[in-house]
């Protein structure tokens, strides 16, 4: 079993995540925030943090700096974001994202990108 951390404020994607990733048998941690993400990353060390870029306090990209300064490169965070102009993709990886997924998400192919980096 996976404990997959994340990391989303809308009720209906976080929802519609947790269905998705419960069905391969992880265990999923779930923070609203990104000051929220960035405790229970360091505090729980996930396998995988999926990572929302709009977030109510500080955004996801910065939640991800900091989680890279706490922990280094060892856990993959994915960007889960409706973000999807000319150089956001390179925007998330250059705060440290492993991996970009645009909302609305494929069910299918989110899976697939979850399972690649676990």
């Amino acid at each position: 079993m996976k404990k997959i951390l994340v990391v989303e404020d809308n009720e209906d994607n976080a929802f519609l995540f947790h269905s998705l990733l419960s069905l391969r048998n992880n265990e999923i941690i779930e923070a609203t925030t990104g000051l929220e993400g960035v405790e229970l990353a360091i505090s729980k060390m996930p396998d995988l943090i999926l990572m929302d870029i709009q977030l109510p306090d500080v955004n996801g990209l910065e939640a991800t700096r900091q989680i890279r300064e706490a922990l280094g490169d060892k856990i993959p965070i994915l960007a889960v974001t409706s973000y999807a102009m000319t150089g956001d993709r390179e925007e998330c990886i250059a705060a440290g994202c492993n991996s970009y997924i645009e909302k609305p998400i494929n069910p299918e192919t989110f899976l697939q990108k979850v399972e690649e980096f676990l």
